[in-house]
This record gives C-alpha cells, structure tokens and sequence, in this order.
C-alpha cells in the first residue's frame, strides 16, 4: 500500500505541469459557474400527516388517522406527497398567491421548482421552492401548505356524507334482521326444548354421575349377596328358594314337631324289640304298622303345609334352630339379591337414557347455536350502524383533516443555490480526480523507463549496477580531461561503478562490452569516462570505439579516427601502433579507423576476436564501445568474446520493450549480462554527492592526488 502510494505521488510529480493545467482548468471552470449563475432563494414549509384523533366522533377519528403502510406497497406518505404537486392544488395555490391578477408562474414552472420530501422514519413532509424573489418563495411553500390542509379536511367531509347515506339505507335493513333471527330462535327452542344449553348440559352430567355412583354401589351389594347365598347353599343344602321356605316351615310347624317326636321314639322302640325279638313277633308288627300310620300322617301334614309343591325330604327339613336361622337367612339373602338385581336393572336403564339425551343435547344445540349467533350478530350490526350514522352525522358537520402544518415557510435571507462552499468542494474533488486521471493516461500512453525502480522491476534478477550523474555539457568531452577527474562529484558515480564491476565479478574483471538498447542513452560517454576514471586509478585501461556505424571516442577525445580498429583488423598495423594514446596517464583508444561498407563482417571474424584476446593480455581493462542492440548484433557478437555485458539506459528515454527484449534475447543466447546502469539521472545522483562537490580547494587537485598516490605504488 505505501509502495502504490509512494509511486503514485513519484508519477505526480513527474508529470506536474499537465496535473497543475487541469486542476486549474476545472477550478477556473467552477469560478466562471458561480459569476454567471443566478441566485436562487428556498423556502421551506412542514407538513405533517397526523392521527391525533382530534375529532368529536370515533368515526371521524378513524377517518383523520393515518393508514399504515404495507411493506413495500403503497404508503399515505407518498400518496400526499405526489398530491401535493397535482394540477389542481398548483392552481388552488396560485390563485391564493394572485387572487386578482394573472398568474406570472404556470402550473408546470411551479411544479418543476417544487420540491417534495419525506422525513425519514417520520410522518412529517417538507414542501420546498426555489426562487429568484425569497418573499415570493414562501408565500407560494405557504399558499400550497394551506390548500393541503384544506384539501384533507374537505376529503374527510366527502368521505363522512357518503358514509352517512350508505348506513341511512342500511339501519332499517339491519333492524328487520334482527327481528327475523329472534323470530327464528324462538321457534327452534319451542321445538326442541332446550331453554339453555349450559345449564341443561350440567343437570345431565351431575345426573349421570349419580347414577353411576349408585350402579357401582349395587354392582358390589350384588356380588356380596351372591357370596353369601353360595355359602348358605351349600350350608343349607337347599335347591331354591321354595325349598327353603317349605323347609323352615316343615320345621317349625308343632304338629310336625310331635310327629317326627314320635317317629323318633318309635324307630328307638322298634330297634330294642328287634334286638330282642324276631321279625314275626307281634310286639314288633304293632310298633312297625303304628310307625307307618304316623308317617303316613306327617306326610299329609307335610302336603297340607306346602300344596303344589313337592314333598320335602325329612332329611331336608329345618327341625333344630340352627337349621332354621341358616335357612331363614339365606331366604332372606336371596330375597335382597333379587332386590338388588331389580334395582341395578332400572338404574343401567336410567343411565343409557341420559347417555342418550347427552348424546344427542349437542346435536341438538348447533341449529340453536347458529340462529343465536345470526342474532346476535344482527344485534351488533345494528348497534354499530346506528353508532356509526351519528358518529357520522357529526363528522360530516365538522371540519378536520389529518394534514396540519407544523412549520410555516419564510423568506431566506441568503440564496441556497449555489452553494459556493459546495461548488469549490466539488470542483477541488473533480480537478483533483481529473488531475491524477490525465496524468495517469499520459503515463499508460508513456513506455520509457523513469528511475531505477522502474528498471528494477522490468529486470527482476538483472542487477543495477550504478546510477550515473546528467553530465555538465562541458564535461562531455575529455579535452581537456581535468575539467572531469578533477570534479569528486561527477567522478565517484563511476568509481563506484567500476568497483561494482570488480566486486560483482567472480574472476578479476579484464573486459567489457558496454552498449544499450537505443541510440542516444549515452552508452559513449559512459565508456570514455568510465575509462578515464579506471586509467586515473592505476589501471592500464584500453577503450575499443566498435560502433562502426556512429563512431563517438574519437570525438571526445578529440582524436584523429585513423588510424583504428580497422586498420588492426586489415592488418595494416599491430594492436599496439593503431592505439592512441591520450594525454590521461594509462588510457589508450583504439578509435573506428577507415570507414568499411560491412562493418559487421569485420566484428565478427576471427581476427577481431584474436584482437580483442590480445588487448585482454596487454591491458588490465578493456572497455568496447559497440552499437545499441536494436540496430545489429555486434554488441551480442562482442560479448561471446568478454567478460559480459553492460546496457545503458536513460530516464525519459528508454523504452521498456526494448529494455526487455534487450535482456530476453542476451539470456536466451547465454551472453552473460554484468548488470545495468542508469545513465543521466539528476536528482538522486546530485543530492547523495552533493557532499563531495569542493574537495581538495585550498591545495590541489583530485588528479594530482591520485598521480601522487599512484606514484606511491609504484616505488
């Protein structure tokens, strides 16, 4: 993020003076706006849309309310706020501002000026117009403000009367019925007997639960006297009832009594005369016939005691008292069983009836329950419609609205429109918008590199060797060379370059091609004074002028261009006699020598290389000077035969492309690149040398110091 910014703010002020026109362009643009537009003065009016129920009838209060709105459907805000600007309010408003003269405004002029808005999260609406007169202004906002007040009382009126017409035809209509669905239920409970349904409904249920509890009672009564009869049956060894009662009777009757006494005392009799008589013996017939006679009496006692029963065994008969009781007991039992039996019968019976009736009272109830609702709702219709036509009997005779103004507009003392201090706001944004755009589209349009940052990214891994001074014009030439090496200032940025160069390199550095991508970065002046600065430090240094096609050394050097490397190449001469040799202590130049029609046919033979495997052996650096990689293939061709390569750019001048292409297509042949340098740079390189401008000022001079020291190493 700093880094955008920073380099946004670098382009700025590159392109300064297209920036700095347009800002101004823009803001003398909104100065010439403001003289020229008329002044406009607002007045401002507030409505709002209440439901404070200020009427006397509930009728009239529900009309004055304010409806909510639906969620995203229509809301009585908006509705009021279009009204506001109907042709028929605008001329109601007009002709109360010009009651006795035509109107000087027309409904659409007034309605294209009139401004409508609504009061977030609020009921409140504010009118608004603009005008060159202020008073004018708000009476216009108030004579609108007023026929909105008007407007919603006289609606509310309208909206009464027709209630009231419609509810005069609908009393009668809601009386007659009533008295229908009053008729209709009374007819229906005659019918049906049902007088309420509530209380009805509880007198079944408390009944039935009675009754429940009593058949439960029984059930157990029941079951205990089946218990008891069982036991006293087996007791008593009576079959049925009729049997028991003949049994207890037989047993109690007194004449039976002494029968059967006799019976028993005749059976003793008879048993003591067999045992001491025989069977034939006349004592013992007589006892046995009067035996017989007496059974045969009780046996016609015992008929005459239970007649159309059958005759009771003897066995059978209750005769002691215990018998008695047991057998009067379980009469008495059996009696209570079918009591209880009989009882139980009609209560299941009583049960199932009301079950039924309770079954059936809710059936019977819904025909009740509906003609009780249609009279009651006939009832309630008709109270609320006679309520509702007084309510509007008295709502039509009022004059409410549910609008009222809450602020009433004045005449503005100062004009609204323009906002100086808004149209110099916008302005500055847009100048400055403007500003940054058409500089960056002049920057998009631009493909030269700037700085070395710039370099930097477009080479990646290709270091940045130096950064090198805009040189003074009258240190372009080395004739005179002191006017250079005597000035730190320029001489450093090259000292620093060459021991780059030494640093940089693996194996000590004997020679260097140095071009760029285009003419005109410098690359010949980089090399002679590269050349100078490395010569004034002691090292035996060999300039090759190999731009045969625009030779530059023999120019700032002031030399003659023959004889040169042409001549070596030809073999007209040695290495050694076609050099120059300058007034510059261990600098030589090897210039163009003759002009040749095929200078690339030169560069690249085998000659040339032998020569410059020569110059390596004979100097401690060799600096070829060779054409911009654009137009040949030399400066590729001359670094197979170097330790590398070294491009030239130039601010403002190189283009990118071709600083890319120039290092693709060294890569891609694997010429080695030593790195780049940024030639005529002028802030940068002043400020961090600035320090170093006025050495040496009261004695001597930069190169005669490094001859002294030279001449140190030397002995």
């Amino acid at each position: 993020m700093e880094k955008g910014i920073s380099s946004l703010l670098v382009v700025l002020k590159r392109r300064s003076l297209p920036a700095l026109a347009t800002f101004a362009a823009v803001i003398g643009g909104s100065f010439m706006y403001l003289a020229f537009t008329p002044s406009l003065y607002q007045a401002s009016a507030r409505l709002i849309l209440d439901d404070k129920r200020v009427s006397v009838s509930e009728l009239g209060r529900d009309l004055t309310q304010v409806p909510a709105g639906t969620p995203g459907g229509p809301s009585p805000l908006a509705d009021q706020a279009e009204l506001v600007k109907s042709q028929p309010i605008l001329e109601r408003s007009l002709a109360k501002v010009f009651p006795d003269s035509q109107s000087p405004i027309t409904t659409t002029k007034l309605s294209k000026r009139l401004q409508v808005k609504i009061v977030p999260a609020t009921n409140i609406l504010v009118i608004s117009y603009q005008a060159q007169d202020p008073i004018l202004a708000a009476k216009l906002v108030n004579a609108i403000s007023q026929t909105m007040v008007e407007e919603s009382a006289q609606q509310i009126r309208k909206e009464a009367a027709s209630v009231r017409k419609f509810l005069q035809i609908e009393v009668p209509s809601a009386r007659q019925r009533l008295q229908q669905a009053e008729a209709m239920e009374n007819r229906y409970r005659q019918a049906s007997g049902i007088i309420s349904f509530e209380d009805q409904s509880k007198s079944l249920v408390d009944s039935l639960a009675t009754l429940e509890d009593q058949e439960r009672t029984l059930v157990a009564q029941l079951q205990e006297t089946r218990s008891r009869d069982a036991s006293l049956r087996q007791i008593t060894t009576a079959t049925n009832l009729t049997n028991a009662y003949a049994s207890v009777r037989t047993g109690q009757d007194q004449q039976l009594q002494n029968l059967r006494t006799k019976l028993a005392d005749l059976q003793t009799q008879i048993i003591t005369t067999r045992l001491r008589f025989t069977e034939n013996h006349p004592t013992l017939i007589s006892l046995l016939n009067q035996q017989q006679a007496i059974r045969t009496l009780y046996a016609r006692e015992l008929a005459r005691l239970s007649p159309g029963n059958p005759t009771i065994s003897p066995s059978n008969i209750a005769s002691d008292p215990l018998s008695q009781n047991l057998t009067s007991e379980l009469i008495s039992n059996e009696i209570e069983r079918l009591a209880v039996e009989n009882k139980l019968r009609v209560v299941k019976s009583l049960r199932a009836n009301l079950q039924t009736r309770l079954a059936q009272l809710p059936i019977q109830q819904q025909p009740l329950t509906a003609l009780t609702r249609q009279r009651e709702e006939a009832a309630a219709s008709l109270k609320l419609l006679q309520s509702k036509l007084e309510e509007a009997r008295i709502a039509e005779a009022q004059l409410v609205g549910n609008i009222r103004i809450v602020e009433a507009a004045k005449p503005a003392t100062s004009p609204t429109f323009p906002k100086l201090s808004l149209v110099l706001m916008l302005a500055i944004v847009l100048a400055i918008i403007l500003a940054i755009s058409v500089v960056l589209l002049i920057e998009a349009m631009d493909n030269t590199l700037y700085d070395t940052d710039e370099a930097e990214e477009i080479l990646e891994k290709i270091p940045i060797l130096a950064t090198l001074p805009s040189l003074p014009a009258k240190t372009l030439s080395l004739e005179p060379a002191e006017t250079f090496l005597d000035d730190i200032g320029l001489v450093e940025p090259y000292r620093m370059l060459l021991k780059t160069l030494e640093f940089r390199s693996s194996k000590k550095l004997r020679s260097i091609v140095i071009s760029s991508t285009k003419s005109g970065e410098g690359k010949s002046v980089v090399v002679s004074h590269l050349a100078a600065v490395s010569a004034m430090l002691s090292r035996r240094t060999l300039i090759i002028d190999a731009d045969l096609r625009r030779p530059m050394q023999h120019k700032l050097f002031n030399l003659d261009p023959k004889p040169g490397i042409t001549d070596a190449i030809a073999g007209h001469r040695s290495l050694l006699d076609a050099v120059q040799i300058r007034d510059i202590e261990n600098l030589s130049v090897l210039t163009c020598g003759k002009a040749h029609p095929r200078p690339s046919q030169l560069l690249d033979s085998e000659t040339m290389r032998s020569l410059i495997a020569e110059a390596i052996a004979k100097y401690d650096l060799v600096i070829i000077d060779t054409p911009p990689l654009n137009t040949s293939a030399d400066a590729a061709t001359l670094g197979r035969y170097s330790d590398g390569v070294v491009l030239i750019t130039r601010p403002n001048f190189t283009l990118k492309e071709l600083l890319r292409k120039a290092v693709s297509e060294l890569t891609h042949n694997q010429i080695p690149i030593l790195g780049v340098v940024v030639n005529g740079m002028t802030t940068q390189t002043e400020k961090s040398y600035r320090y170093l401008s006025r050495p040496f000022k009261d004695s001597t001079t930069l190169r005669d110091t490094a001859n002294s020291i030279n001449g140190l190493r030397s002995k």
